[in-house]
C-alpha cells in the first residue's frame, strides 16, 4: 500500500475578497475530486484573500499510480488560470 501527500501552496490574484476565494477554491476542489478521486481540503492561510495552501491525499496499491496522479494534478492547477501554484511538496509513504 503507498499514501500519497501533495501539499500545494496557490496564489490567486484575481481575488478581491474570501468570497471570492471560496468561491475558486470550492470549484477548483470540486473538479480535482470528480476528475482525480483524491482527498483535497485547504489546510493553511484560510484568512487569506490571495493564497491557499491544499493539501491533498491518495491511497493506491502502486506507486507508479501515485506519481502519475500528482503530476496530473499539478499539471492542471497549472493550467486553471484563476490561480498560479507558487510550491508543492509530494511525500509517498
Amino acid at each position: 500500500m503507498f499514501i500519497g501527500v501533495c501539499r500545494v501552496e496557490i496564489f490567486l490574484p484575481e481575488s478581491d475578497s474570501l468570497k471570492a476565494k471560496r468561491f475558486v477554491l470550492s470549484s477548483v476542489k470540486a473538479k480535482i475530486q470528480n476528475k482525480f478521486n483524491v482527498s483535497i481540503a485547504e489546510v493553511e492561510q484560510n484568512d487569506l484573500w490571495q493564497r491557499s495552501t491544499l493539501g491533498l491525499a491518495l491511497v493506491t496499491n502502486e506507486r507508479k499510480f501515485v506519481d502519475q496522479a500528482f503530476t496530473k494534478i499539478l499539471q492542471f492547477l497549472e493550467e486553471d488560470g484563476r490561480l498560479e501554484v507558487l510550491d508543492h511538496r509530494l511525500e509517498i509513504y
